[in-house]
């Protein structure tokens, strides 16, 4: 994420300066406790900080002796559910200005001073809710105020690569583990635009987060994964994973072998599109520590799935060959010791026979 003078200085888009002390504010919670402490405390700015507030003060006393609210914690309490439901407003009103920023026209005409003022400032609001909606309570009410019709239908295929990678991470962001927002967001058609920016952009950043967005709105959830499957979502995440993008690399392997471990009835669809023959490749390109989660995911491909024991079989993969030199080589490597037990599983599950317990044959 940019720094802080990329918000732009055209709308008061700072958050506010209680947010500042978010992080200490739930130590000062635990002080709140009792009435003497109380006055050290800073209030919560919305109920999901109250909540947090309420869960550490108990968490503190788990069996405290029942006496009367004095008049003093009972005075702090309303202060602090009045500077909550007050920080709530203030949150959806600061979402509401950023909306208004995006939903302006593009200056059709304008010079390159001010297209470049007004895509900070685009890139400014993009980032500030993509904060505010890390409250799972503002991304629903993101959503309520139309913000995510917004984004999929014009800044996914905004002109400015800054423009596409902020929306594709806001979209990742209220999607993460919230149903409603992802069945929404499904219904926009985004994950057929974000896997074609996954595929197709020329910005390194912009894949990257179209793949986290990506993630978010198919981990765990059946009805992504359906439209992940129809709009070919493996051949992409396995171009992904060829690309000279360390990171997109990782994650796309990581994702694969995510997919593999909640969807093993899908394995049959991956083998017969050579996944096994393509990770195999990988493997046999420099090493890298890229190389652990394509292991890993071959081993989720060959689990209690005989059909991916017998193509890692095949003589011309070499495959037993190459996992016994790469177990050599990392033998005494601490640092690779889990891309080691994928070789070793690997030669246990397909290359050993059934009366041999051992890794050596």
């Amino acid at each position: 994420m940019s720094d802080e003078g990329s918000r732009g200085s055209r709308l008061p888009l700072a958050l506010p300066p209680a947010s500042q002390g978010c992080s200490s504010g739930g130590g000062g919670g635990g002080g709140g406790s009792s009435a003497g402490g109380s006055g050290n405390s800073r209030p919560p700015r919305n109920l999901q900080g109250l909540l947090q507030m309420a869960i550490t003060a108990g968490s503190e006393e788990p069996d405290p002796p029942p006496e009367p609210m004095s008049e003093e914690r009972r005075q702090w309490l309303q202060e602090a559910m009045s500077a909550a439901f007050r920080g709530q407003r203030e949150e959806v009103e600061q979402m509401k200005s950023c909306l208004r920023v995006l939903s302006q026209p593009m200056p059709p005409t304008a010079g390159e001073a001010e297209q470049a003022a007004d895509q900070q400032e685009r890139e400014g609001a993009l980032e500030l809710l993509a904060d505010l909606c890390e409250n799972m309570d503002n991304a629903a009410d993101f959503c309520q105020l139309s913000g995510m019709h917004l984004l999929v239908g014009r800044y996914l295929e905004a002109g400015a690569a800054g423009l596409r990678w902020r929306a594709a991470q806001l979209i990742g962001t209220c999607s993460q583990n919230v149903a409603a927002i992802q069945e929404q967001v499904l219904g926009l058609g985004a994950l057929r635009k974000l896997l074609r920016l996954l595929d197709r952009d020329a910005c390194d950043t912009v894949r990257v987060k179209a793949l986290f967005a990506i993630s978010c709105l198919v981990r765990e959830q059946e009805a992504g994964l359906l439209q992940f499957l129809r709009l070919d979502g493996f051949s992409v995440l396995m171009r992904a994973m060829q690309q000279q993008v360390q990171k997109l690399k990782v994650k796309s392997a990581f994702l694969l072998q995510n997919l593999l471990v909640g969807h093993p009835e899908h394995k049959g669809t991956l083998c017969s599109m050579g996944m096994v023959q393509q990770l195999v490749a990988l493997v046999r390109t420099e090493h890298s520590p890229f190389h652990e989660h394509v292991l890993g995911a071959l081993c989720s491909l060959v689990t209690d799935f005989p059909q991916g024991v017998r193509e890692c079989r095949e003589p011309e993969l070499g495959l037993e060959e190459l996992l016994r030199h790469r177990c050599q080589l990392l033998q005494q490597h601490e640092e690779y010791q889990e891309e080691l037990e994928f070789c070793e599983k690997l030669l246990q599950t397909c290359f050993s026979s059934p009366a041999d317990d051992s890794m050596d044959r």
